[in-house]
């Protein structure tokens, strides 16, 4: 089975013939284990067409991970400490109303496709793969363009120019989806954290009133052209799951272990398809081999079905040893249902 339809039929729940594999590798992973990280996954066939289509990434990519301080596009400056980790954002463009009617909004071109170090073994035709794009932030980039304390008074006291920011980044995001759009991808992928370890950042009621109907209109609009939505955040999000698969996620990359794995086996296995996102605070980086393989099993137990449902995945940072890191791998490969 090529690996488009593999991945097509784990989020229609259409037996696939393996469960799909993807890569989640932070820079600075690749950055600290080089050769001997390439060598492990010189033996994954990993199903997502990376190299195919034009990576229309934004050029806040390197601001974020480049060591130093970083402009993005967005005029937002990073504060890098470890290179090939994410900094974080130390000054904002819009931290006070008043320079608004003054900010230009960025311009992105499309360029050529780029090589990418992560690929695995990869099949000699384009179309043999499930090809997917984008990384789409709405309540994050409101927060790089505000600061997130701003962005928290503006939440409980709204205000003329926060429903501006609103319309405007809404216009800016449906404009850039439709540059992906023009491009042959079978998903788009979009990402917020929402959760703490706890409970959401803002009121559920609060989520649904103001970004619930943002994700709405630009989901609508992948879904509309037969588009996969993909969508990924961290925390304790349990009270928004029921939200995001009523407005069309197919793909769901959240924290399993921080949400309650027995809780998404009841109430949604079967009715998404979960991307795994492995344990990276406790087992990935401080478990054995076998504990390891044990969880990862343990996941897909939970939150697949025979049908399908899994797209297997765990993120790797420089703190994963490399023996958690081949031991999560030969588990994937040898994933059956």
């Amino acid at each position: 089975m090529k690996s488009r339809e593999r991945v097509q039929r784990a989020i229609a729940f259409n037996y696939p013939d393996r469960v799909p594999i993807s890569h989640a590798i932070l820079p600075a992973a690749q950055l600290t284990y080089g050769n001997a990280l390439n060598d492990i996954l010189a033996t994954v066939h990993e199903d997502f067409g990376w190299d195919y289509l034009p990576d229309m990434k934004k050029e806040n990519f390197s601001a974020i991970y480049k060591s130093g301080r970083n402009y993005d596009e967005f005029r937002t400056l990073w504060h890098v400490v470890v290179e090939g980790m994410s900094g974080i954002p130390v000054e904002f463009p819009l931290d006070d109303w008043a320079k608004y009617p003054d900010y230009i909004w960025p311009e992105f071109s499309a360029g050529p496709p780029k090589a990418r170090q992560y690929s695995g073994h990869m099949e000699g035709k384009n179309e043999d793969y499930y090809a997917r794009g984008a990384w789409i932030t709405f309540f994050e980039q409101m927060q790089q363009l505000r600061g997130m304390e701003n962005l928290l008074m503006d939440l409980a006291s709204p205000s003329a120019e926060f429903d501006r920011l609103v319309e405007d980044l809404l216009e800016f995001n449906l404009n850039w989806i439709d540059r992906w759009l023009s491009h042959t991808y079978d998903g788009l992928h979009f990402g917020d954290d929402w959760g703490t370890q706890q409970a959401l950042m803002i009121s559920p009621g609060l989520w649904r009133r103001i970004f619930k109907p943002v994700y709405r209109k630009m989901f609508d609009k992948v879904k509309g052209a037969g588009i996969d939505v993909h969508f990924h955040s961290d925390g304790q999000i349990i009270d928004i799951i029921p939200d995001l698969l009523d407005i069309g996620v197919d793909v769901l990359n959240c924290q399993a272990v921080v949400v309650g794995m027995d809780v998404l086996k009841k109430e949604f296995a079967g009715k998404v398809c979960f991307r795994t996102d492995l344990d990276r605070q406790r087992i990935m980086p401080f478990g054995t081999p076998a504990e390891v393989k044990a969880h990862i099993l343990d996941m897909v137990e939970h939150l697949g079905k025979p049908s399908g449902g899994i797209i297997a995945c765990g993120e790797i940072g420089p703190d994963i040893p490399l023996e958690n890191i081949k031991t999560m791998y030969e588990t994937f490969m040898n994933l059956y249902h």
